[in-house]
């Protein structure tokens, strides 16, 4: 079975410590009256800075971060690196990202190259401004994606966020809103800064500006200091840190890395349950309660959830196996829109379209495709503790965790001409007594939404299966992180099939 949190690793860790800290009060005073201040890019005190990377306790990496001016262009160029090492399941996970974004004098963006390796899987994110438009090539599995965004108005990279409140003001209570563009989502998000506090800490050296940031749903709450580096930056509720540090101890993390046998992942992101689940493969019909939550999860004809009191009630398995018709006026609307490819899932690639067919040969039922193709997963693409960026690089390793047996699976269903969509949520895990967080599909059969497992080779899944989002997009799986960490699940009933 997957033990999925990573969330493409909890969106590369939350694009590098992206999510609200909540202990900030416990550790950070009031440093009096601050001092007005407001840089100019051409004379920054500073020119680069490293900083180390905590998660759950322990040391994982750095950040490496740098600013120069381009005498050819007289534009500045950022370049950014960052590496991680985690243990999952006994293996370490190393994810190593490198960017490079020209910028103008204002910090808005001209062009930028991504490049992003985790478990032997490659994802490279290049392109620039044309005008009205955004024009992005994304490279996964070695097959190209042209991406068009239209784009109004100022847009600046995701890389200046630290850097766009001492260039714009770091006045008490001063308010910045702009647009970014994300290499780790492929997407333009709206991002909110406030100046909140000039607070003094243990943590840090000297005074330093309390700056809260919002971005697609996710916050972060960072510390600028007067020199206009960050000195400090809590993350995922207080579970990541990172601060500032020289570079040979940010660089140290190898060392360090290499003598923990801490299970960093599984443990963040296990949620037990109040009481064990015998059989859960088998389970028919369940019913939970969630608490913690900040959000309702989707209802249909797999499950039904809603609020009562103050916890959320979930009903999952109603329909065993089958996730509910579909009304005739969208079922033509949801068949075009999931046999497309997308970026993560190259169902429109030749060895993809090769490969659907010799699995499904003259098959005319959508069930008997979907079980040759569940079983031809089973016999060729191992489970392991591997991360993906695509279909495509499951194809080439012949080995992935549930995510990237889902995209496989999702692309094979789609060249297959299977409307097919993936869903995230959680399902229960024996072995470790508790739910995890992990990805299936939903395939449309005639009318109605199948719920397969490709994972676990089910082409009616066991009602463990908890749906909280769908989509195959890092951008469709943030959400996700309201979730870990947070969720707490009590079971109210169990059923199981019928020997």
């Amino acid at each position: 079975m997957s033990r999925r949190l990573d969330l493409y690793l909890a969106a590369i860790l939350s694009a590098l410590t992206f999510a609200l800290g909540g202990c900030a009060s416990a550790y950070f005073r009031d440093a009096g009256s601050p001092p007005e201040i407001r840089h100019e890019l051409s004379r920054l005190p500073f020119s680069e800075y490293w900083t180390g990377i905590v998660f759950n306790g322990e040391k994982i990496g750095f950040t490496h971060f740098t600013i120069r001016k381009d005498a050819g262009t007289g534009r500045y160029e950022i370049r950014s690196e960052a590496s991680f090492v985690l243990r999952f399941l006994g293996i370490e996970k190393k994810i190593h990202l490198k960017s490079r974004d020209a910028i103008e004098a204002d910090l808005t963006l001209a062009d930028f190259s991504y490049e992003y390796h985790i478990d032997g899987s490659e994802l490279q994110v290049a392109g620039g401004r044309q005008g009205g438009e955004l024009v992005v090539t994304i490279i996964s599995g070695g097959t190209p994606h042209q991406q068009r965004l239209p784009v109004e108005g100022k847009l600046y990279p995701s890389s200046v966020i630290a850097l766009y409140p001492p260039l714009h003001g770091l006045e008490m209570g001063r308010e910045h809103r702009y647009r970014v563009y994300s290499g780790e989502t492929q997407s333009i998000r709206e991002v909110t800064q406030r100046v909140t506090g000039y607070e003094q800490s243990e943590r840090f050296l000297g005074n330093a500006f309390k700056i809260e940031t919002a971005m697609g749903g996710q916050r972060v709450t960072t510390w600028i200091g007067p020199d206009g580096r960050p000195v400090f930056e809590l993350a995922l509720r207080g579970t990541m840190i990172s601060y500032l540090e020289d570079s040979a101890s940010a660089t140290r993390y190898l060392a360090l890395a290499s003598l923990n046998k801490k299970e960093s992942l599984v443990e963040y992101s296990l949620v037990r349950s109040d009481r064990a689940i015998d059989s859960p493969r088998s389970v028919s019909s369940l019913r939970v309660a969630l608490s913690g939550v900040s959000r309702l999860p989707p209802s249909d004809g797999w499950q039904r959830c809603e609020t009562e009191r103050e916890v959320v009630a979930c009903e999952m398995g109603r329909v065993a196996g089958d996730g509910g018709s579909v009304s005739a006026s969208t079922l033509e609307t949801l068949r075009a829109r999931y046999l497309q490819p997308s970026v993560a899932v190259q169902s429109n690639d030749p060895s993809i379209r090769r490969l659907a067919d010799s699995i499904v040969g003259g098959s005319a039922s959508t069930q008997d495709r979907i079980s040759r193709i569940l079983l031809w997963l089973e016999h060729n693409i191992e489970k392991a503790p591997i991360d993906v960026f695509s279909a495509l690089d499951v194809l080439q390793q012949r080995k992935a965790e549930c995510q990237g047996h889902a995209y496989l699976y999702t692309a094979l269903a789609r060249a297959a001409g299977i409307p097919t969509r993936m869903v995230n949520g959680m399902v229960y895990s024996e072995e470790f007594r508790g739910f995890l967080f992990h990805s299936w599909a939903e395939s449309l059969d005639g009318a109605s939404w199948r719920v397969v497992d490709p994972t676990f080779g089910q082409a009616a899944t066991d009602a463990t299966h908890i749906k909280l989002v769908e989509g195959e997009n890092l951008s469709d799986l943030l959400p996700l992180l309201d979730w870990v960490g947070k969720v707490q699940i009590r079971v109210l009933a169990v059923e199981h099939r019928k020997p």
